[in-house]
């Protein structure tokens, strides 16, 4: 019972020293939040950044084989607004502790659904949402600060890396937000404001049918405050992309003489590309 008493003074003691004296000094590993869009989400990842300082890390530091809190501090945070896959793994929305195991040849990569905690202290395997394995990849030169970062990123897929000493790991993600996109498009064309520039451009992107998107994209020059050139380029790329080269050529260059028009040298040059485009 004493012993219970001490642990709880002393953790208590640890924050109340950390919350008093956090602002006078700065912290030996400074903490950084990373919030990135994704899919129609956003991911938050907050993490502590200690330095090298000379040391050798995993294997020392950081032993292999022991959970690692990913980081310094309390533990890394990661947020998700949306369901996304971590290497292929399904994880839905919500807020998880990052957690490692560091190994030589071979990391263990866990999402804990406890995500509030100092260090991996209290972790506890029974807590684990997912874990998986990933390769590490050998770094170059010395990462001196450790550094997580979004790298590659597309509408529906990016990369998380995670860097530090002479070790990188890339943690591939993925949102499947389709369905989702299609559904929303299909109800918002049903009402008064129409999303014909956004419905376009998604068509184009991703291969939908652009029989369907073309009449939308000759309504788009018609909405209020959109730039002609704009209207025309995204017409003409429709145009091209379902073979009508005569067509997408002749809206085109009407979107040129717009650019010029309104001295806008970016659309008179995405123009002016697309025609020489059509021409081959």
């Amino acid at each position: 019972m004493k012993y219970n008493l001490k642990l709880i003074l002393l953790a208590a003691l640890t924050v109340f020293t950390a919350s008093t004296y956090a602002q006078l000094t700065p912290a030996p590993s400074s903490t950084q939040t990373i919030t990135q869009d994704f899919g129609l989400g956003k991911i938050n990842l907050t993490y502590s950044r200690p330095n090298v300082k000379g040391r050798k890390i995993f294997g020392n530091v950081e032993p292999y084989g022991k959970v690692w809190r990913t980081g310094a501090n309390s533990a890394t945070v990661i947020k998700f607004s949306d369901d996304v896959s971590i290497e292929g793994h399904k994880v839905p929305a919500g807020e998880y502790g990052l957690f490692s195991i560091p190994g030589e040849s071979e990391w263990t990569i866990i999402l804990s659904k406890n995500p509030k905690q100092w260090g991996a202290y209290t972790y506890k395997e029974a807590d684990d949402y997912l874990r998986f394995t990933v390769k590490p990849v050998k770094l170059n030169e010395t990462q001196e600060t450790f550094t997580m970062q979004f790298v590659n990123v597309f509408p529906t897929s990016a990369e998380l890396h995670l860097m530090w000493e002479h070790t990188a790991l890339n943690l591939h993600l993925t949102t499947d937000i389709d369905a989702k996109v299609m559904s929303r498009i299909d109800s918002a064309m049903k009402t008064d404001k129409k999303p014909y520039y956004e419905a376009v451009i998604y068509y184009y992107n991703n291969n939908k049918d652009l029989k369907t998107a073309l009449p939308w994209a000759e309504e788009m020059g018609k909405m209020p405050g959109m730039p002609p050139f704009v209207a025309d380029l995204w017409k003409a790329r429709v145009q091209l992309k379902t073979g009508d080269k005569t067509g997408a050529i002749t809206t085109a260059t009407a979107g040129v003489e717009a650019a010029k028009k309104a001295n806008n040298d970016e659309y008179t040059r995405l123009n002016t590309e697309l025609i020489a485009l059509a021409k081959k």
